[in-house]
C-alpha cells in the first residue's frame, strides 16, 4: 500500500472517499450500488465497522466510519476495495448483457 495515506487512531471516526478509476460514472446502475451496500453491511456485521453515514455518488463513495479495536482502517479499506473491485470486474467480464458500455474497458 502506498505510504501517502496516513491513518489516525482506529478509535476515532474517519471521513474516507473511495473513487472509481478515472472517475468513471460507474454507480449509475442500481445493481452496482446494491453490491456496494451489501459489502458495507457485511463489514458492519462481520468486522464490527461502525458506519455513521455514507453517500454513494456516480463515481465515488464517501463514508464516515470507525473500525474499532480489532481491525485497522488500512485493513478495512484494503478488504472492502479489493472485494468490490473483484465482484465488479467479474460482472463486467462475464456479462452477457450488451447494455454495459464499459464491458470492453475492464482495467487490469
Amino acid at each position: 500500500m502506498s505510504n501517502k495515506y496516513k491513518y489516525g487512531s482506529d478509535r476515532h471516526a474517519h471521513f474516507v472517499t473511495y473513487t472509481v478509476v478515472h472517475w468513471i460514472d460507474f454507480f449509475i446502475r442500481l445493481e452496482y450500488r446494491n453490491i456496494l451496500i451489501k459489502a458495507i453491511q457485511h463489514y458492519q456485521k462481520e468486522k464490527g465497522v461502525e458506519i455513521y453515514v455514507y453517500c454513494i455518488m456516480t463515481s465515488h463513495i464517501h463514508l464516515i466510519l470507525r473500525t474499532g479495536e480489532h481491525h485497522s482502517l488500512a485493513e478495512i479499506t484494503r478488504g472492502l476495495k479489493g472485494y468490490t473491485s473483484n465482484v465488479f470486474r467479474k460482472i463486467l467480464e462475464d456479462s452477457t448483457v450488451n447494455y454495459e458500455s464499459r464491458k470492453a474497458g475492464c482495467y487490469g
